[in-house]
């Protein structure tokens, strides 16, 4: 399933100031891709994860070696608030602010992430069509994330924020067992 990472009132702070100055320049999207990308280079490297949350380095430090790796290839507004959270000790949340602003831009441009299991990898044609009824049933822009699990037997698994709907054949061979049992004579 997409991972859903929680975000600190601080990070969603962050986030959130960033997305109104970005907005005002009319550069949001495009922020939002530098820092998903920023997010990824924190996931594939973790230890520089663990360098820019570590207490006994120092923010002079972080905020040195964040300039040398990072500010030279995003945007100057992007650039200056790193530097801001430098300067408040706060890069540590950066993953956080990340997802945080990717969570506000995606509401803020009717997008809503779905999560779709089934048993077999569906058509592109047939994702399509289910992005599309998903996208109308919840008047949102869906954005559906595919995921294979066999054992389901067919139907699917639709989960969005944490609203799951289960429409797999699994759950209602599970569901008419149970009822069957419970019906039975004893």
């Amino acid at each position: 399933m997409a991972t859903q990472t929680h975000s600190s009132p601080t990070a969603v702070t962050y986030a959130r100031s960033l997305l109104e100055l970005a907005q005002d320049r009319k550069i949001a999207e495009p922020i939002g891709q530098e820092l998903a990308s920023i997010a990824e280079i924190l996931t594939d490297n973790p230890t520089f994860l663990t360098f820019l949350r570590n207490p006994a380095i120092g923010s002079e430090e972080r905020i040195r070696v964040v300039d040398k790796v990072l500010k030279s290839s995003v945007n100057p507004l992007l650039a200056n608030f790193l530097g801001v959270m430098g300067m408040h000790n706060r890069l540590g949340i950066l993953d956080q602010v990340a997802q945080a602003y990717s969570d506000l831009l995606d509401e803020l441009l009717g997008k809503i992430e779905v999560d779709v299991t089934v048993s077999q990898k569906l058509s592109a044609a047939e994702l399509d069509q289910v992005r599309q009824k998903v996208s109308t049933a919840l008047k949102k822009d869906a954005v559906v994330h595919q995921y294979i699990d066999e054992s389901i037997i067919g139907g699917m698994i639709l989960r969005v924020g944490d609203q799951l709907i289960d429409a797999s054949v699994k759950t209602q061979l599970e569901t008419m067992k149970r009822q069957f049992l419970a019906s039975r004579p004893r």
